[in-house]
This record gives C-alpha cells, structure tokens and sequence, in this order.
C-alpha cells in the first residue's frame, strides 16, 4: 500500500519530534536530514529540499550572531552588565533588580547564553564581596536572559521563525519591536515574580559566593542546545568568579567600544524605521561587515561566533514547513486538532493549548525546534477554525522561550547550574510557578493586542 506524501510527511515529521527531543542525532543534522528524506519520498522538489539555505532569514541570522559576539570581544556587554550591577547596590533584591534589568536588556539584542556568560563573573564577584550567596542571584539571571529575548525581533530565535512562517503563509510578518509589546509586559512580570515571590523558592545557598563556588563553565561545556552563539562567549572565560569580575569590570579597548555600540543602534535604528531599501537582513549585515572591517571582531572569531546549529536547523525545517502545507499533512493535523477540541474550538483555548504544548516541549528540547516544530502547525489551525494566525503564532513562539522549570531548557539555565550549586528540582520549585503565570497572562492579554 503507498502511503499519500500526507502521511509521508507526517511520518517524517514524527520521527524528526522524537529525534528532537532525545537529541540522539544532532539537532541541525536532523532537521537537514527531515528535509532531505521529504526530497528523497518525492513529496518536496529537491530544489525545496536546500531552499531553506538561501532564505534571507539565514543571513539577518548570522549577521547578528556576528553583532553580538562584537559586544562581548571588546567588552561592551561586560562593562555595561557591570555598571548597571554596580549602580544598582550590593543589597539582595537591588542586586537581583539589576542584574535582572541588564540581562533583559543585553539579551533584547544579543545572544542569551553570550549575556549570561559575560554577567556570571561579574555578578558572583559584587555577591563574593557582598557576601550574598550566588545561589540567590545566578537563576534569576538566567531566566532574565531568556525572556529579555523576546523583546525584539532579533532577540532570539524562535521570534524570527515565527516571522518566517508568517511570511511563508503570505501573511504580514511581525515588526522589529512588535514583539515588544509582549516581550516587555512579560520581562517586568519576570523581575517582579523574582523580586518579590520567586526568591522564596531559590536555594538558601549557605556559602557566600566565591568560598566553594565553581568557576563558571564554557557555554559550549555548558549545553548542546541551541539557543544562541554558544561561542560567542568564549572570549570572557575567567580562571575564578573574582578574576572574572574584575576583568569584566574593567573597560576594553574603548575606541572600538564605541564603534561596537554606534553601530548596534544604527542598526537597531533602521530595523526600526523599517526602512524599505535597506531590509533587516541587509542593515544587520553591513553592521557585521563593518565591525570586522575597523577590526572591532576578528573574521575568524566573526565565523566562529556563528551558531551554526541554529542555522542549519532553520534551514531544514524551512522546507519541512513547506511540506506540511502543500501536502495536506499540516490540514490533518489541523482537523484533528479542532476535532479533539469540540470541533469549533474557542481561539482562547487554542492559544493555551499551543502555548501549554510549545512551553513544555522546550523544557526538555531546544526552543528553536519547539518552534520550528509548532509555528507552522499553529498557522494550519488558525486557518482551520477561520482565526488570524498571528496570535497564536506569537503564543508559540514565547512560549517556546519559557524554559524556566529545567536546567536543561536553555543554555542559560545550564550555564548557572554548578555555579549557583543547584539541583534539578530548584529550577522546578522556582521556574514552575512562573510558567503558568506566563500562561494565564498570554492566553488573555495577545488576543489584546493580536486580535482573533
């Protein structure tokens, strides 16, 4: 019996999920790999197959990877992480405030796992001097890293995948800074649930920082998820927490400092202005070109400050996503869906269903494939049950960087887990909590914004 490119496809599809989450088989490799087989089947032309590779996506990608690894090499991010920190006291909650605030911030336009790398050592340093447990302030850095992200566009991966399937749907993608008006209502719920209820679920951590606590590792020791340049970082290892911090806290080579930080608001600027002869991938990419041409990153550090991970796996799940809509598969599951649901199920209880789905995928698997995975099934069941597509893509998606119950959700979360001393259930008890309030707070304030 030969089985309909439908059901090819959602075969495909199946095994790509189950690859995803056990991470048996490298995550760029099985998302290349899914579209390699849908090209071998015959349900996608082999042009399809590698088309992903050539979408302009790739390149505002990889230009920003670049972008921000500059940040991090001439100690932009650093110093900035460190004046904020330092300007904010060296009390627990004034502590926890501004190391919150910088990390939304830096990760807004930069690698969450290079911000929360370059901020570890500058943090454990002020809570070593202090003597504050780092305990108390590692997780809340992390988890600010992750959600400053959705801020913008750019800010992480999952935001622009979201962009891509609108796109690919001939819908109207979202705006640079649209995605901050949920990105910065959810950043502020973040610092507040911390400040003022979270802390309470945060280990005690009897040893002051710096007596007992583990330099902080590598990103790229830290995790194997994708998520951000994990490379980027690499240039702000730092022997122990206080070498680190005084090294973070001491300016770089200023000139190119500033050169760094102009051209990330020049760019920043026109993305913004959405400026029709200069398109995002374009402004983002003459920002990198001149940052490795006034020498402010080196042309080999700019390709290894690239995470190729991400761009791979983008690439694959491009044409995956063109699969299930012109084979039908994404209308099946579609239909199914909406059939389990009641058959006309309310737009409200669809958006909690994707963003219950999307957010507990992505605590066990990358928030990249979460998304990539669920976007262009969301966009099939908003035209299923005859809804605009952009609410529940942009539920997806955030929620997709809601990864805040495990230590293996995100790198950031990983990142911090030897330094901050913690055990699996410490993300549980404090990131939990903050997953369901995130959920009720989407489900009924996008809807808001992104109407029905």
């Amino acid at each position: 019996m030969e089985l309909s490119p439908a059901m090819l496809t959602l075969l495909v599809l199946g095994v790509m999920a189950v690859l995803f989450i056990t991470e048996r088989v490298p995550l760029a490799l099985t998302a290349m790999g899914g579209a390699m087989a849908l090209g071998v089947l015959g349900v996608i032309s082999p042009s399809v197959v590698f088309s992903g590779l050539s979408n302009s996506t790739v390149v505002l990608f990889a230009a920003m990877f670049v972008i921000g690894a500059a940040m991090f090499h001439t100690g932009l991010a650093q110093w900035l992480g460190a004046l904020v920190v330092k300007g904010c006291g060296s009390g627990e909650k004034n502590l926890m405030f501004g190391t919150m605030l910088i990390a939304a911030l830096l990760s807004a336009i930069s690698s969450n796992t290079g911000t929360t790398a370059a901020l570890m050592p500058v943090v454990i340093g002020i809570c070593s001097a202090a003597r504050i447990s780092a305990s108390r302030q590692l997780m809340p850095l992390a988890f600010a890293a992750s959600i400053g992200g959705t801020i913008t566009l750019v800010g992480t991966p999952p935001n622009i995948i979201a962009n891509a399937a609108l796109k690919a749907g001939d819908l109207t993608p979202f705006g640079f800074f649209e995605f901050g008006k949920i990105g910065i209502p959810m950043t502020l719920i973040g610092i507040a649930y911390m400040m003022f209820v979270g802390f309470r679920f945060l280990p005690k951590g009897d040893d002051p920082a710096g007596e007992g606590v583990d330099a902080p590792p590598t990103p790229s020791e830290a995790s194997g998820k994708s998520g951000g340049p994990h490379l980027m970082a690499g240039q702000i290892e730092a022997s122990s927490p206080e070498a680190g911090a005084a090294k973070a806290q001491t300016p770089g080579n200023l000139p190119k400092m500033w050169i760094t930080g102009l051209t990330l608001l020049a760019v920043v600027v026109v993305m913004a202005l959405d400026v029709k002869r200069i398109p995002l991938e374009m402004a983002a990419s003459i920002g990198a070109a001149f940052l490795v041409l006034t020498g402010c990153i080196g042309e080999k550090l700019a390709y290894r400050s690239i995470d190729w991970v991400t761009i791979f796996l983008f690439a694959g799940m491009m044409p995956v996503a063109t699969a299930l809509d012109k084979s039908g598969a994404g209308k099946l599951i579609a239909d199914s869906v909406i059939n389990l649901m009641g058959g006309d199920p309310s737009p409200y209880l669809l958006t909690a269903v994707l963003f219950t789905l999307s957010a507990g995928l992505t605590q066990f698997m990358s928030n990249t494939a979460s998304a990539a995975l669920l976007c262009p099934i969301g966009l099939s069941i908003a035209k299923g049950i005859g809804c605009s597509p952009h609410a529940v893509i942009m539920a997806v998606c955030i929620a997709a960087s809601c990864a805040f119950a495990t230590p293996v959700g995100t790198p950031p979360n990983t990142l911090v887990l030897g330094a901050g001393k913690y055990r699996f259930m410490d993300y549980t008890r404090a990131g939990f909590p903050l997953v369901i309030i995130y959920l009720l707070f989407c489900t009924f304030y996008i809807p808001m914004i992104w109407p029905f």
